[in-house]
């Protein structure tokens, strides 16, 4: 592979800052760490405090059921958005893609499934 391929951590790094842009741009929100991991063919995301303050509100009054609700609906609406960027970034199809937020964490993962294992380059 010439220089011109990306290291696994040059993707990694550029997937945590697209994200972060996507949760600035689309909820106003600031999450406070993203961790990118490529394996294989998967790409593994964490995010931190990855719950917005409206979703806070209804969870510290009580409603909790509906703050999931609320979660269940941005994640639903940010998965094609998360996928292209994936798909740009990594270079490769995704063929899956499962979230999942905790409330009481604050953390959401997502992990996309690719179509094959992305072209990296090895540092050596």
């Amino acid at each position: 592979m010439d220089s011109s391929t990306p290291t696994r951590g040059q993707i990694e790094r550029a997937l945590s800052q697209r994200i972060q842009a996507l949760y600035r741009n689309q909820l106003e929100h600031q999450p406070s760490r993203i961790s990118c991991q490529i394996f294989d063919e998967k790409v593994a995301i964490i995010l931190e405090d990855s719950i917005t303050q409206p979703e806070q509100l209804l969870v510290n009054t009580g409603q909790e059921e509906l703050a999931q609700e609320v979660r269940s609906e941005i994640d639903e609406a940010l998965k094609p958005q998360i996928q292209s960027i994936i798909e740009e970034v990594v270079g490769v199809g995704v063929v899956d893609l499962l979230s999942n937020a905790k409330l009481d964490t604050g953390r959401t993962a997502t992990v996309a499934i690719l179509a094959e294992t992305p072209k990296l380059r090895n540092m050596s």
